[in-house]
């Protein structure tokens, strides 16, 4: 009875809880915690719901809703046929669940066919076409009833206002969508607002919506949004056999489909497409936070119904999240390899995205002053791929009065000195160059894949050689011995003797590598490489003038100043020369002779399958030519691997050449 009683209490909290956060997302466009939390407690609610299904009435829950009632600042729009919202899985177990439930409802022991869709992360909306014309159209609202935006999505400039070509347009229809603002679009309209003083938007979900419900439709034609078309409700006159030719339909009306939505056989190949839409994910100019599965046959569909307030033919697939809610515990600073004071924000550990999240960059103090970032404050931090996790957003709501302002040290952390901002950085910076933060970091840097690579030497052992004096530089690594070694922490003999032969191996370095690893100011890989493009050697590089450098295209005068400072310094020079002294010789570079390639354009979209695209880059760039990540008319030739992303249709606009990757690698061999 008491379990019955608490029960009962948790499925009151949680509905109400729900109800505001559903009020925060759908009506003022400002969440309060992340999209994982959120499918949490609904998970929860629905498990307790069901259990206690005698016991309570769940006529006004939240799960029975699919979001909230509509905002009176608008007038109520009644679509023509509900609009659910899918149920969710997290996992590959939950799509194998999701098609059990299918076979088992049907009695059906053969595969069935489906169709998979990335899942938007944006605003569903109902179109209204009458003859033919767009007439109306609505947000989801509570699935029955929405809000009337139809000027507002007026100004959305992939939106036919009228359907043409077309001899089978059915006298009124309803077209689903979903609004969108893509990435690049986003994060121009955050400067924007944030130029202007605004407050920024937390993502470009949120962006999109609070676009979609601006009373005055002049403020929403200036925001950048899209639409994707992906179902229709109601068609008078005309009928489908399946999803698949609602889309092909849809597409050739020129409304605008999803070029990565796919037919499959069975409930494996959605799985595997799961899988494709994962890796492909980082790609996209668009954020999706899933992938949708939808029984192909509308004959089954209509067999399968709905249950509450789900079709039993559809279930959203979630990606693991990019954001999450936490709090800060501590802001620490850390000293990079170039002197710069970096905040970091200390949180309390959350999973986002796979990976156990406990820290986020805070940037500068600019940065922190312009999102009012706290000591103990509640925060929304985002981790999107293998960037470095930032706070996106503070929830104000939360704070108690206890929460304390940062400021950044006058002087460094590290070594005591004081710290500048010089004239034109947002950063503060630690001028000591002797200061054994900037070394570790250097050293660190130093021994980068990317750089001198020297494998198994990671910061544990950096920082034993550091503390314990037996190192001061990057040359002196050269100069390590086994009895050097052995009486570090976890160095056995096998260890030590991995360490060195690692170390001897990189001696021998390309250049443009041995000119990463110097860490110089401004010169990263790819200035590296133009470097070595023109002067050769080392010698060469380390004689060049100023004017020499800012004659090369790509290094300005920043650049070419960065980089003859560090050569005049002579302490610089010193271990240089100690590094030769231990027999640290960079390749010389010898100059190209032209190529077929030399000159040309290339773009790589979709997963190759021969080697990683920076294989492909260095291939390409040993033949002259230079890859780009956008996509311009300039482009010369796109490469397209497994699940290419959206590149491939706009190149194919732009009448871009195309080839796969076998035509690459023939191109190359061929070159070679």
């Amino acid at each position: 009875m008491i379990k019955e009683k608490s029960a009962l209490k948790r499925i009151e909290e949680l509905q109400d809880l729900i109800n505001y956060h559903n009020k925060r997302y759908y009506q003022f466009d400002d969440p309060e915690i992340s999209d994982a939390e959120y499918d949490k407690l609904m998970t929860e609610l629905i498990q307790l719901e069901n259990t206690y299904a005698d016991h309570i009435d769940s006529t006004y829950s939240p799960t029975q809703r699919v979001g909230a009632a509509p905002l009176e600042k608008f007038d109520t729009f009644t679509h023509l046929t509900p609009m659910l919202s899918l149920s969710n899985a997290f996992s590959k177990d939950d799509i194998l669940d999701f098609n059990e439930r299918i076979n088992r409802f049907l009695d059906n022991a053969k595969d069935i066919s489906f169709v998979v869709e990335p899942k938007l992360d944006g605003v569903a909306v109902n179109l209204i076409y009458e003859g033919g014309t767009f007439t109306a159209g609505a947000t989801r609202g509570d699935g029955t009833a929405g809000e009337n935006v139809t000027r507002n999505l007026k100004t959305i400039h992939s939106l036919p206002l009228q359907i043409k070509n077309a001899s089978d347009i059915p006298d009124k229809i309803e077209i689903r969508g979903e609004v969108i603002i893509g990435i690049d679009s986003f994060k121009k309209l955050n400067k924007r607002r944030s130029d202007a003083g605004e407050t920024a938007f937390a993502n470009p979900r949120n962006a999109a919506a609070g676009s979609l419900r601006q009373l005055d439709s002049k403020v929403t034609s200036k925001r950048p949004l899209d639409i994707f078309c992906y179902a229709i409700g109601y068609a008078k006159g005309k009928t489908f056999k399946n999803q698949w030719e609602i889309l092909q339909t849809l597409a050739g009306w020129g409304f605008k489909v999803n070029p990565h939505v796919k037919q499959t056989g069975n409930i494996n190949e959605c799985i595997q497409y799961y899988d494709e839409m994962t890796l492909l994910r980082e790609d996209l100019h668009y954020e999706i936070d899933g992938i949708v599965i939808k029984v192909d046959s509308l004959e089954t569909q209509a067999r399968l119904g709905a249950v509450s307030r789900s079709p039993r033919w559809a279930i959203a697939c979630k990606f693991p999240p990019t954001q999450a809610t936490t709090s800060i515990e501590n802001i620490i600073i850390q000293v990079g390899r170039t002197g710069v004071l970096t905040p970091v924000a200390k949180m309390k550990p959350v999973p986002i995205g796979g990976v156990t999240v406990s820290s986020a960059t805070l940037h500068n103090q600019d940065e922190i002053n312009k999102k009012d970032i706290r000591i103990g404050d509640t925060v929304i931090v985002q981790r999107a791929g293998d960037v470095i996790p930032e706070v996106v957003k503070v929830i104000k709501p939360q704070r108690t009065g206890s929460e304390r302002i940062f400021h950044m040290p006058d002087t460094c952390p590290s070594c005591g000195s004081r710290v500048v901002r010089l004239e034109g950085e947002a950063a503060c910076r630690c001028i000591n160059f002797d200061c054994p933060a900037q070394i570790r970091e250097n050293i660190k840097h130093f021994v980068s894949r990317g750089a001198m690579d020297i494998e198994g030497l990671g910061e544990k052992i950096i920082s034993q050689l550091l503390d314990e004096n037996i190192i001061n530089d990057p040359a002196d690594l050269y100069y390590l011995t086994k009895k050097d070694l052995i009486v570090l922490e976890r160095m056995a003999d096998k260890s030590v003797e991995n360490l060195l032969a690692s170390i001897e191996r990189s001696k021998s370095p390309p250049l443009e590598k041995f000119i990463f690893a110097l860490g110089i100011r401004h010169v990263g890989e790819h200035i590296s490489k133009i470097l070595t493009k023109e002067f050769f050697t080392l010698d060469n590089l380390i004689k060049a003038t100023a004017d020499e450098l800012t004659s090369i295209k790509e290094i300005g005068p920043e650049v070419a100043g960065s980089i003859t400072k560090y050569f005049r310094l002579s302490s610089n020079s010193k271990m240089i020369e100690k590094l030769r002294k231990a027999g640290v010789k960079p390749q010389d570079a010898t100059e190209k002779k032209p190529s077929e390639l030399t000159g040309k354009s290339f773009l790589f979209t979709g997963t190759l399958e021969s080697f990683p695209r920076s294989k492909a880059r260095d291939i390409v760039e040993s033949l002259g030519g230079n890859v780009s990540v956008s996509l311009t008319k300039n482009t010369d030739y796109v490469v397209v691997g497994k699940s290419p992303g959206s590149k491939l249709g706009k190149a194919q606009q732009l009448n871009i050449t195309t080839i796969s990757e076998d035509d690459f690698l023939e191109l190359i061999k061929e070159t070679s």
